[in-house]
């Protein structure tokens, strides 16, 4: 497993830099990594490391999504509170009513596997936009209308929506007859998510100030072990009392971390978010390395243009549902463009989650999984340098107002 985690770092770390100066997000450099030192090419990487793939994966979505939670600001939310809320869910919501509209057709499966493709595809990528986002609020362009913030905000809620969905569907694909009750659950597990997530955000920021006030100070580093620590058990905890009451771990670990930015210190909680940031930066790429491994290269290269076509489609969905999002909003036709820019890519949820139905053995999830690629490797590039390329003429700078 050493060789197979020093062969991830540099021959990862090699890729992304190269890809970095040729424009291209550093996640494809990594994804290409994991192609080429996968099974189905090099077979480099030890078996004993992608037999534990999915629980890595599912470290670095709760690595992400702390950064992400810690990156919102509650008073900026308020602000801007509409279009943020529906943002949260209608685009991912019209991407999939896409994926169930158009997949069955051109990629030949039942209506339920687009579904579960659909909301597995879904979700924005906060490993792609969140870094963008937060470059924007430090350059000021944009957060006259807080523009950067309600993107940060809404794509971590959409992750949220996406997962539930993806929850949801997958039961039914698995043979389960979703009864009424089960769609109950998806607001009971919302609730529950926030009330959990609140909660513990306030223990966590009484427990670190009272150190703090009696000069017990605990070190950033200690606390983002603890937080780690909570988030893991937040995550652990949600099947084991799913029977009984239902629970989104992913929304808790999102609030937690948005109330543990609203009570600390401003310099304490920019601190923890930028210990996250160095620590997302290791999870990265073995996340993105994994998934490409991941990948059977020849499948997914005869996955024919129909897979490309139903990408777009639900593409442009997705763009009408962030611009109804934005409607009756003060925003000019160029901001509400460069949203409908900054929510193209995908990665992480993908990245983290695409597998799955693959692992679970539907009879749909190699493909449901080689479009979660291809749309990775669409998306990813075209968003980040989308967001690049056109920050500075559609939104404006703060200073210059």
């Amino acid at each position: 497993m050493l060789l197979s985690l020093a062969l991830i770092f540099l021959v990862g770390l090699s890729l992304s830099s190269i890809c970095a100066q040729i424009k291209l997000p550093r996640i494809i450099g990594m994804m290409i990594t994991g192609i080429i030192l996968g099974p189905y090419l090099l077979d480099l990487l030890a078996p004993s490391l992608l037999a534990i793939s999915t629980e890595l994966r599912q470290m670095a979505l709760i690595i992400i999504l702390i950064k992400a939670g810690l990156s919102i600001n509650l008073k900026d939310l308020k602000e801007v509170g509409r279009p943020a809320f529906f943002m949260s869910f209608l685009p991912a919501g019209s991407e999939i009513i896409a994926y169930v509209l158009f997949a069955p057709y051109l990629l030949h499966i039942t209506t339920v596997d687009a579904a579960v493709m659909g909301s597995v595809l879904a979700a924005a990528s906060p490993a792609v936009i969140v870094p963008r986002m937060v470059e924007l609020v430090e350059k000021k362009y944009g957060t006259n209308k807080n523009i950067p913030q309600f993107i940060m905000a809404g794509t971590s809620f959409d992750n949220v929506f996406s997962v539930l969905m993806f929850s949801t569907f997958i039961l039914m694909a698995e043979g389960h007859h979703l009864q009424i009750t089960d769609l109950l659950h998806i607001p009971t597990s919302i609730f529950m998510g926030i009330l959990v997530g609140a909660l513990t955000g306030y223990a966590l920021s009484y427990f670190f100030e009272r150190n703090y006030t009696h000069k017990h100070y605990i070190r950033n580093s200690l606390k983002v072990i603890i937080i780690l620590g909570i988030s893991f058990f937040l995550m652990a905890l949600e099947p084991i009392i799913k029977p009984f009451v239902p629970l989104s771990s992913i929304l808790a670990i999102v609030v937690m971390s948005i109330i543990i930015k609203l009570k600390s210190i401003t310099f304490v909680s920019h601190r923890l978010s930028e210990k996250f940031g160095k620590l997302w930066l290791a999870t990265e790429l073995i996340l993105f390395v994994l998934v490409g491994a991941a990948v059977d290269i020849n499948y997914t290269l005869h996955a024919g243009i129909n897979t490309v076509l139903v990408i777009l489609i639900a593409l442009l969905f997705r763009s009408i549902g962030v611009y109804l999002s934005v409607m009756g909003t003060s925003l000019s036709l160029h901001e509400r463009l460069f949203c409908i820019i900054s929510y193209l890519p995908k990665a992480t949820v993908q990245a983290a989650i695409g597998s799955v139905p693959l692992g679970l053995g539907l009879p749909s999830g190699q493909i449901i999984l080689s479009v979660a690629i291809v749309a990775i490797l669409i998306t990813a590039p075209l968003g980040d340098l989308g967001i690049q390329a056109s920050y500075q003429h559609l939104l404006q700078k703060e200073k210059d107002l």
